[in-house]
This record gives structure tokens, C-alpha cells and sequence, in this order.
């Protein structure tokens, strides 16, 4: 077990100890607290070193996508159980994970179920939920500055607040659709996700069509718009209505090929990284991982 004790504003520590408590009886359970950056990553090496049957993450996106990067760059790949303690908690939604119920997702580890799904990754990194740039990365940026909430909450304030003030991005687009043909496009766009899973930022279904088994990527570009034209879109993005804007654009690929002006932030799964270059490519890993969920979700 790798524990995030700082997730979700300190909510980590206190799921620490219940599900400590959890398991007290049990002995092949063994617990790890990360201390700092990248810890989740160099504890799962260990755990896989070591021969673990089974890794259970406790935090949230953040967490469970730094343990699942570890498990993608081993040969070894023993399940993934995820315990939530995050601010959206995205990707135990869109997985089904029993996330918040620390008994039951111990029964499934017992009984060894678990889904298989697609990962995403870009520049060597991997993520689980999305990839994100333009308004969404100036949300998580404005995050870091809003006090007292938790939660969705904390960024639907972060997005209100940044909605009249992003001006977008430049990006060109180009890569492989699902019938193999190539394609690009070049615009001016207020926000851009390539998304593996449906849910993001804990209240938005931000990709209502994605889907984890089907080894494609979903994107979904948004045009600039005014300010209430923008916080319209974000509460139909609350129920995944938004895609049906003239605003908004989706399509479905394997990869996307992407070129900025000068090299940009992005976004995975909550984290924000300086891009090394200015094209990217963002690829889906069909198959990448076993989740411990119910197969029937």
C-alpha cells in the first residue's frame, strides 16, 4: 500500500488511518507513506522489486497515476487498487472502483477482480484521466491560489475565476483516426483535452463518449468564447451536454501529433508540466493496466 498522506488538502492522512485500520489483521499488507514529490513512482519500484501481488494506492488522480507510471515501466504488472482521497477522484469514476469503500475494494482484491484499461502518455510521462492544455492548465495554475474550499468546488472557483481573463492558445493538430486515415487542423482554441477516461476535475464529464477498453484517445477542443458563453459551457460540461456546442469539437484517434508556437504547460491527471519541446505527441497504451473494479461496470 502507497499512501499519499497530503492528498485532497490533507484528506489523505485521515483515509491513511481507517484503512490502516482495514487491514491491521492482515499481514500481507504493507504500508508505504510518500514524504515528497515522485515518492509514489520510487515506492512502487520497490513494492515491484519485491515481488508484490498487488499495489493499492491511497490519494487521487495524482497518486494513482505516479503508481500506475511505475507499474507501466516494469515487465511486472500486478493489479492496481485505488483508495480515494483526491480532489476529483476522476478515474475511480470512470473505471467504476468502488474507490471510497475501503471494505469492499479489499473483498475484490481477495477475489481478484479487476478490468483492464488503456493509459495515455506524452513525452515519456503517462496519465490515466487526460491531458490537458490551455484554460484547464490556467484553472490548476489559479488552484494553488484559492483558499478554504475543497474538492470540486475549489475549481469550479478557480474556472469561474479564470473564465473572462484566458485569452487561448495556438495549436496544430494532426495524427491517425480510428480508420487510419491521417488529419490536421490549425486554429486558435480556448482549451484542448486529450482524455482516456470520461470524468475530470470532479464534477465535469469533460469526454461523456470515452471509453477505457477501446485503445483510443478522446480529444475535445473548445473554441474561444465570451465570458458567459464560457460559463454556460462549463455547467453543460457538468453533465457532458457540451459536446453538443457548435463551440466544441471531438474526435477519436490513437494518437495526436500537436504543435504549439513555443513550448507549452500541460496537464496530466492534475499535474502541471513545462513541455521539453513544442510538438508533441500523445498516444494511447491499449491494455496498459488491471484495475481492481467490477468487471461488469
Amino acid at each position: 500500500m502507497i499512501a499519499n498522506p497530503a492528498a485532497g488538502g490533507g484528506r489523505g492522512a485521515k483515509v491513511l488511518q481507517a484503512v490502516q485500520q482495514a487491514t491491521s489483521s492482515r499481514r500481507n499488507v504493507v504500508v508505504r507513506v510518500t514524504r515528497g514529490p515522485g515518492d509514489e513512482t520510487r515506492l512502487a519500484h520497490r513494492a515491484l522489486a519485491k515481488g508484490a501481488s498487488a499495489l493499492i494506492a491511497v490519494g487521487g488522480d495524482g497518486t494513482w497515476s505516479k503508481v500506475a507510471a511505475a507499474l507501466l515501466q516494469s515487465g511486472r504488472r500486478p493489479p492496481l487498487a485505488l483508495i480515494a482521497a483526491g480532489t476529483g477522484n476522476d478515474f475511480a469514476k470512470s473505471v467504476g472502483a468502488p474507490a471510497r469503500d475501503i471494505d469492499r475494494t479489499l473483498a475484490l482484491i481477495d477475489s481478484g477482480e479487476t478490468r483492464r484499461v488503456d493509459a495515455g502518455t506524452v513525452e515519456g510521462r503517462f496519465f490515466l484521466v487526460c491531458c490537458g492544455f490551455g484554460f484547464d492548465t490556467a484553472v490548476l495554475q489559479r488552484m494553488q491560489a484559492v483558499r478554504g474550499l475543497r474538492g470540486s468546488a475549489r475549481y469550479v472557483v478557480a474556472a469561474l475565476l479564470e473564465l473572462a481573463k484566458y485569452d487561448g492558445l495556438d495549436v496544430s493538430i494532426a495524427g491517425d483516426n480510428d480508420k487510419g486515415r491521417a488529419g490536421e487542423s490549425s486554429r486558435r482554441l480556448l482549451m484542448l483535452v486529450i482524455a482516456n477516461a470520461r470524468h475530470y476535475g470532479g464534477a465535469f464529464r469533460i469526454a461523456p463518449g470515452a471509453s477505457l477498453e477501446d485503445g483510443m484517445l478522446d480529444a475535445v477542443a473548445v473554441w474561444p468564447l465570451g465570458a458567459i458563453q464560457r460559463a454556460s459551457l462549463l455547467y453543460a460540461a457538468t453533465r457532458g451536454t457540451h459536446v453538443r456546442s457548435h463551440a466544441v469539437a471531438t474526435e477519436q484517434r490513437r494518437e495526436f501529433d500537436l504543435r504549439f508556437p513555443a513550448a507549452p504547460m500541460y496537464n496530466l491527471d492534475g499535474d502541471l508540466f513545462q513541455a521539453r519541446s513544442r510538438a508533441l505527441r500523445v498516444s494511447c497504451v491499449p491494455g496498459a493496466l488491471a484495475v481492481v473494479a467490477p468487471s461488469a461496470y
